[in-house]
């Protein structure tokens, strides 16, 4: 088991490694830990390690049809100012779709990346 002191792991399935690896540094703040093959790469943003599987790689591997429900599960960003990344990205050329959702807790809006696996960009109300 992970221990607390361990990066937080996600596995994305991605179309293009170099493309999410791309997506994830230049635009959301990640650095490239490994890219030991075409087929694999690793960035990490504090805890969080995320792990971009291509097609060729052992990680893509058929997901069984009774867990392959689509979620919507995505990997949650915590900023300071949502809108100021909102007009960072744009200005960087990201298409950012969709309106801004404001609930109690905060602020917040949907990404996808190349491979279209989201990301939520959220802004905690002040308290």
């Amino acid at each position: 088991m992970t221990t607390p002191d361990e990066f937080a792991n996600v596995r994305y399935l991605v179309d293009d490694v170099a493309a999410a690896v791309h997506f994830y540094t230049t635009h959301l703040g990640f650095t490239l830990r490994s890219n030991p093959a075409p087929a694999f790469a690793d960035v990490v943003r504090g805890p969080l390690r995320l792990l971009l599987s291509g097609p060729a790689s052992s990680g893509a591997r058929a997901t069984p049809d009774e867990s392959a429900v689509p979620g919507r599960n995505r990997i949650h960003l915590i900023v300071g100012d949502l809108d100021a990344e909102i007009d960072r990205l744009r200005a960087s050329g990201l298409t950012v779709p969709g309106d801004v959702v404001a609930g109690p807790g905060g602020r917040q809006i949907l990404l996808t990346d190349p491979a279209g696996n989201l990301v939520e960009l959220f802004e905690p109300a002040a308290h």
